[in-house]
């Protein structure tokens, strides 16, 4: 192999690199840290990939992956593309029904399953995925008894492949040398914030020149130790997680569950993590939270230590140099406070953390930066590839940073960003035509409204389909106020309204339930469920305070004039959010029509009806006032 163009090749190589000198992956199961070395990889892989082959998998065949990240989805990926095959990621949460959507547009031959929740999915799906031959699955319990041909264990897959391999020798090897940059390796699909969802079909050269430019700016090397959480079928995680992985070589660790995250990352203490814009917001409140809860004494020091945090941070950020009494109050702070903080969350080991996906505010980077975390944007999309990242000593939070390596940017007469990147996707799977309408000569028009500044840092405002304009032509952006309305530890989600024929601006508020229910025992406010809670007159005034200061560094026309907090969450289940949580705006503006109609009838209530269905199957309806606020 004279070049690396493929990452069954880059992972080959690392093999003969390292073998069992050094660690390749690191697992938490059952309370247990499990090692992997390269060779333990290579193994599995190979059989895994022959076992592929096998039961007929062909060059540019796919397979879909359903299941939290573990070893087990690494090592079906490389398998997969080193038969040269297509992997196809699906989210773990999925119903079914979107399970077979992906399935079935991706005309996915095999599928690797988590664990039970997975394969009965799968199983409820059966008759309406004819063509896939065999579901793999690799965490047996609960499965003992199934006895569906459709099924194998990953264990029974590896014996087959280890068979396979004395009977055919070399033949995993010829196949990872076939490998061609051109090669599709991986079908992301589109978040679908406007509609069904696109395959965007990514080949080999894109995702190692893509993961290439990370590990240039950021200089990842082989002790590294990365935290992988975010699901496969997002871009990012293709090249942070699994792309860089296998090119720089540096140990990847999976959490033991969702739930673990936090005490995982505190053990492992990884050097490189990313979290979707909703996961730091999440960590954020918690803090806020927790801050809110401790005694006057620690909240008296927390409160007095942030400023001198969030002046270095901004001193460093700006390259500017700090003066002796901001070095000794930044580092008092750190001693008093910002350690130990740092410590709790995990992030003591963190030399960068990245967030994209969509907005964040930038209170949040600010935030993170004074208390001493490198945390950075980069903007992108599974289409685009990584487009923009903010280098060390060049952090603005503002911004999206500057282009990556190979990616160019230009902005349309009506502020549309444009790109050209090498990493970019290959084209449509079945939709050639919508992979044509999104170029205007060779440059890919990308639908976000931004503009660059005078530093050469790209600036996302907002959707160019979601800007709205007011009774009187003026235009805002609504995910401008949103994503600083969800700095506040007592709101999760927001949506914010308007139209032509409105004359101001309003929201809809999805409460933070923990920390909501936390203020309100604290204050001695009894409630029952969500709904209840939402609706008490001291909640509805501890929301109206938090807009109210947003509201403050709005211009005249962006201004919110009311609100109403919501009856109960939006829910990716529902199609109110997408799979990475984006707000599917259009999809709640016309569930919620009643309720945005509300806003500006000048009713003081709104009653609502919310159908449930309890344990034992039975339906029924809850009715609720809704409370219309003014601002």
């Amino acid at each position: 192999m004279h070049e690396i163009d493929t990452l069954p090749k880059s992972f080959k190589r690392n093999y003969e690199r390292y073998g069992n000198k050094k660690v390749a992956m690191r697992e938490k199961d059952r309370g247990i840290w499990k090692s992997y070395t390269w060779s333990d990889c290579y193994r599995r892989v190979k059989y895994l990939s022959l076992f592929l082959i096998s039961v007929g998998l062909e060059p540019g065949d796919k397979i879909a992956i359903l299941g939290e990240n573990t070893p087990e989805v690494y090592w079906a990926e490389i398998a997969t593309q080193a038969a040269r095959g297509v992997v196809v990621g699906v989210f773990s949460d999925c119903v079914p029904n979107e399970v077979k959507y992906f399935v079935n547009h991706s005309d996915s031959s095999f599928i690797f399953a988590h664990d039970q929740e997975q394969v009965d999915k799968i199983l409820d799906i059966k008759e309406e995925i004819p063509q896939v031959k065999k579901t793999i699955f690799w965490n047996p319990k609960g499965l003992w008894n199934y006895k569906d041909p459709l099924l194998l264990s990953m264990e029974e897959a590896l014996k087959i492949g280890q068979e396979y391999d004395q009977k055919h020798p070399g033949l995993f090897e010829k196949r990872i040398s076939e490998g061609r940059g051109d090669d599709i390796g991986v079908i992301v699909y589109t978040s679908g914030t406007t509609g069904q969802p696109k395959a965007a079909m990514l080949d080999q050269k894109g995702l190692i020149v893509s993961a290439k430019g990370f590990i240039e700016v950021d200089h990842y090397g082989e002790s590294d130790n990365y935290l992988s959480f975010v699901p496969i079928a997002w871009i990012t995680e293709q090249i942070i997680g699994i792309a860089s992985s296998v090119i720089s070589g540096f140990v990847v660790n999976f959490p033991e569950s969702a739930e673990t995250v936090t005490e995982n990352i505190r053990e492992v203490g990884p050097g490189i993590l990313f979290f979707s814009p909703r996961q730091w917001e999440s960590i954020n409140r918690m803090v806020q939270s927790k801050i809110l809860d401790t005694t006057w004494l620690k909240r008296k020091i927390y409160n007095l230590c942030l400023p001198a945090g969030y002046k270095m941070g901004e001193t460093r950020l700006s390259q500017k140099k700090a003066g002796l009494i901001l070095k000794f109050l930044s580092g008092l702070a750190y001693w008093l406070v910002f350690r130990r903080l740092k410590d709790n969350l995990g992030l003591s080991g963190l030399r960068v953390g990245y967030t994209a996906g969509s907005a964040v505010s930038p209170d949040i980077l600010r935030f993170f930066q004074g208390i001493g975390v490198n945390i950075k944007q980069v903007y992108g999309s599974s289409e685009m590839g990584l487009v923009t990242a903010h280098r060390d000593g060049d952090i603005k939070p503002e911004t999206s940073g500057k282009p990556m390596p190979g990616a160019e940017i230009r902005l349309s007469p009506e502020g549309e960003i444009q790109v050209k990147n090498v990493g970019m996707f290959a084209d449509y799977y079945k939709d050639h035509a919508a992979y044509e309408e999104k170029f205007s000569d060779g440059w890919y028009c990308s639908g976000d409204y931004g503009y660059i500044d005078d530093y050469g840092h790209l600036i996302v405002i907002d959707r160019m389909d979601d800007l709205r304009s007011l009774k009187g032509g003026k235009k805002f952006s609504p995910q401008y106020p949103e994503i600083r309305l969800r700095f506040s530890p007592f709101i999760k989600e927001v949506i914010v309204v308007g139209g032509e024929e409105k004359e101001y601006a309003s929201c809809l508020v999805n409460i933070d339930l923990d920390n909501v229910g936390r203020w309100a025992e604290a204050n001695r406010i009894v409630y029952t469920t969500f709904a209840d809670l939402s609706q008490k007159d001291e909640v509805i005034e501890l929301i109206r305070a938090e807009i109210e200061k947003i509201n403050s560094t709005l211009p005249e026309e962006a201004r919110l004039k009311k609100f109403l907090n919501m009856h109960k969450e939006f829910d990716a289940d529902e199609s109110e959010l997408t799979r990475t949580r984006k707000l599917r705006r259009t999809f709640l503006e016309d569930r919620y029509c009643d309720l945005i109609k509300a806003l500006y009838s000048g009713k003081n209530e709104l009653e609502v009806e919310t159908p449930v269905v309890y344990r034992d199957g039975r339906k029924g309806v809850m009715k609720r006032s809704i409370k219309i606020c003014s601002l």
